[in-house]
């Protein structure tokens, strides 16, 4: 039995299914997802679906699943004057913000379900974690998308807003916790201007950053073993 982590896997699906063989992923093994599974890559809806074919597979919303929402939402429902009415600056530029970050890929591939299929598809990603608190071994961990927006040492996790944990990056020059380790994805690795190996995990004052590009020129799929502190990389493949 293993605790696996990743993140960032942005439609990247042959080197998510590489990443499950590279850790010998099994039935008794437990794996957390921290979010933008969707866009950019050229396959996010076909990596989503074999993961919910995976149950011992636990995802948290990023910032991707987040824009997919809202957008998808809007342009599911049935073309009328009202919902004509609802295109409105902000909903107007929620949908310019998703397109500019990728979203192409992922409507593409929403086109080959039909509209109960998307519903089942948005429905899932409502039920996804926006943190998760772990235990393993001595160790104590916090699980989230981006980081702790707007930090103060007294804040409860429970006072974050969504914004805060999924789109606000962590401040690798702040400790949250002293005695617990916050893993985060969302900011690629290759941009900690800190980070001596960019494009490999980073890790800083109980930081530990995982997103590792897998998505851009050069960049790689990365995942860790909560158990052994050992470090995985698929890249990809000239």
């Amino acid at each position: 039995m293993a605790t696996f982590v990743t993140a960032d896997i942005h439609g990247e699906y042959e080197k998510f299914k590489r990443l499950l063989q590279k850790i010998e992923f099994k039935d008794t093994d437990t794996l957390y997802i921290l979010g933008d599974i969707f866009d950019r890559g050229s396959h996010p809806i076909l990596t989503m679906i074999s993961i919910f074919d995976m149950p011992n597979v636990h995802c948290l919303i990023g910032n991707h699943e987040l824009m997919a929402l809202e957008c998808m939402e809007f342009l599911l429902q049935e073309i009328t004057d009202e919902s004509i009415e609802m295109l409105d600056d902000k909903m107007f530029g929620n949908l310019m913000t998703w397109y500019h970050n990728g979203a192409g890929t992922t409507i593409k591939e929403m086109q080959m379900f039909d509209s109960d299929g998307r519903r089942t598809i948005l429905d899932s990603i409502k039920e996804f974690s926006v943190f998760e608190e772990l235990s393993v071994g001595d160790k104590d961990y916090l699980l989230v998308h981006a980081g702790l927006g707007n930090y103060r040492p007294d804040k409860d996790m429970d006072e974050y807003s969504l914004k805060e944990l999924v789109w606000n990056r962590a401040d690798y020059d702040i400790q949250y916790f002293p005695d617990k380790y916050v893993i985060t994805g969302h900011t690629p690795t290759q941009l900690i201007k800190e980070n001596p190996n960019p494009g490999y995990i980073f890790r800083h004052n109980n930081h530990i950053a995982i997103d590792c590009g897998a998505c851009f020129p050069g960049g790689r799929l990365a995942a860790i073993c909560l158990e052994t502190d050992e470090e995985y990389y698929i890249e990809s493949v000239e």
